[in-house]
């Protein structure tokens, strides 16, 4: 039996606090790293996708992962992302900058979305996954 996608990530699904907020920040960041609308809620690589679903208050206090990184194919790519939530006065935690402590080719910007997911854009050449 074959397959059309290997192993991996299918999807990720973000529970946000304010869909339109949501949507308005990641419609500007996604095109910045190379990522497309397949809807109105959701958005895709070409391989794996992530999409947005408001939920009540009560549901923000779960547990979950720490942060996700978006591979950038450049250093260039980091840096627009890194001017662009300069521009919006994003919430950025570190960077762009290099983190040589990781490998001399990683090179990063780490923020926070509107509901304070932290999210990093890196560009990580010679790193093998």
């Amino acid at each position: 039996m074959s397959y059309k996608f290997g192993v991996g990530i299918s999807h990720l699904e973000f529970w946000v606090k304010d869909l339109e907020e949501s949507l308005l920040f990641y419609s500007k960041l996604f095109p910045l790293i190379g990522w497309y609308k397949l809807t109105r809620t959701s958005y895709s690589c070409g391989v794996h996708e992530v999409y947005f679903k408001e939920m009540p208050v009560a549901f923000h206090d779960s547990l979950g992962v720490r942060h996700i990184c978006f591979h950038a194919t450049s250093r260039e790519m980091v840096n627009k992302v890194g001017e662009w939530l300069k521009s919006i006065n994003g919430d950025i935690i570190r960077g762009p900058q290099p983190m040589p402590q990781y490998d001399s080719s990683y090179y990063t910007v780490d923020f926070r979305d509107p509901n304070g997911f932290v999210l990093e854009v890196a560009h990580m050449p010679d790193i093998k996954l």
